[in-house]
């Protein structure tokens, strides 16, 4: 009875011991998985990146004078967007040191 117990827990640590590797195993081949799938998709986006740069490059090419353009309107449109906020937080300043700041919910 004695080496019966014993057997069975012997063949029971070698299921669990063959199951336990089939487990890290199957670990190791998703990570592989994994790994191969992140190359994959940065090489993709760096096909990608690449060819956008080359069709850039070639409307530049193409269309200098609206390149122009349209890089001075964006420019104006930064200017301004940056000179509102810069007046609109003066303009914060100036209330906050009278405690009445804007971004600032009203006394109850």
């Amino acid at each position: 009875m004695t080496q019966s117990v014993f057997e069975q827990t012997g063949e029971q640590v070698a299921d669990t011991a063959h199951k336990a590797s089939r487990a890290a195993s199957a670990v190791a081949d998703a990570f592989e998985d994994g790994v191969r799938t992140v190359r994959r998709t940065a090489r993709q986006g760096k096909f990608a990146a690449e060819e956008l740069l080359d069709d850039t490059r070639q409307h530049l090419r193409r269309r200098p004078i609206e390149t122009v353009m349209a890089i001075f309107a964006a420019g104006i449109a930064a200017g301004a967007a940056f000179g509102w906020m810069i007046k609109r937080k003066q303009v914060c300043d100036k209330e906050s040191a009278q405690k009445k700041c804007c971004n600032q919910a009203p006394p109850l």
